[in-house]
């Protein structure tokens, strides 16, 4: 069992970010519902890559991949939400399970938005990054039995409505929080290493839809 608030799972991570991927400005209008089975690589998501990580379209799909440790990765859809349900299909690829991977929601930039987050070793928490500062609005890892753990595939689901948001994992319900920072936003799917990336944290997402809530 991981012991909580060892710094490879905690505020060192999501501190030591490297933007990788500028974010589109966001177009005005909700446009729900909207969904991407990222068959179509001109559908819009912003990614890029580099020597520590690599992101894009991949066989139907959208690859996260990261190579260096501590760092984290994402594609942002360039969309503008407010109140809305996300869902997605996450599935672990490859690298040590203790890692982290999920949904970036309401988006302001790079260093603005919110987090939740699971890992291959069955841990989730949600998070507030605020420029160089981040709030754990869930309190630190906590391990739940929904998530499928290893290489395996997680249906992740979001729903914000308000100052309130919910978190789902395969449809059990892990976390509900409140939190009036950002009210809308743009959507993004990451990765994250650790200590450790092995030879790469790799994640596919997919079957992404975003609805009224």
């Amino acid at each position: 069992m991981k012991a909580i608030g060892l710094p490879s799972k905690g505020a060192a991570c999501l501190l030591a970010v490297v933007v990788l991927f500028a974010l589109a400005s966001c177009s005005g209008g909700d446009g729900l519902p909207w969904s991407d089975d990222f068959s179509d690589p001109s559908s819009g998501w912003q990614a890029e890559s580099d020597a520590s990580a690599e992101v894009r379209y991949d066989d139907g799909g959208m690859l996260v991949l990261v190579r260096w440790p501590d760092k984290l990765s994402w594609a942002s859809a360039g969309r503008d939400f407010s109140d809305f349900g996300l869902s997605a299909v996450a599935t672990q690829v490859s690298g040590p399970d203790d890692n982290e991977y999920g949904v970036l929601a309401r988006m302001q930039d790079g260093q603005h938005f919110y987090v939740f987050a699971i890992s291959g070793d069955g841990y989730y928490r949600v998070v507030k990054r605020d420029g160089d500062q981040e709030m754990q609005l869930s309190g630190d890892w906590a391990q739940s039995d929904a998530i499928n753990q290893g290489a395996a595939s997680n249906l992740l689901e979001i729903i914000c409505q308000g100052e309130t948001m919910t978190m789902l994992v395969n449809g059990v319900p892990l976390a509900q929080v409140r939190d009036t920072s950002y009210q809308r936003g743009d959507i993004g799917l990451y990765a994250g290493t650790f200590r450790d990336p092995g030879t790469g944290v790799e994640i596919h997402f997919d079957d992404l839809t975003v609805s009224e809530p």
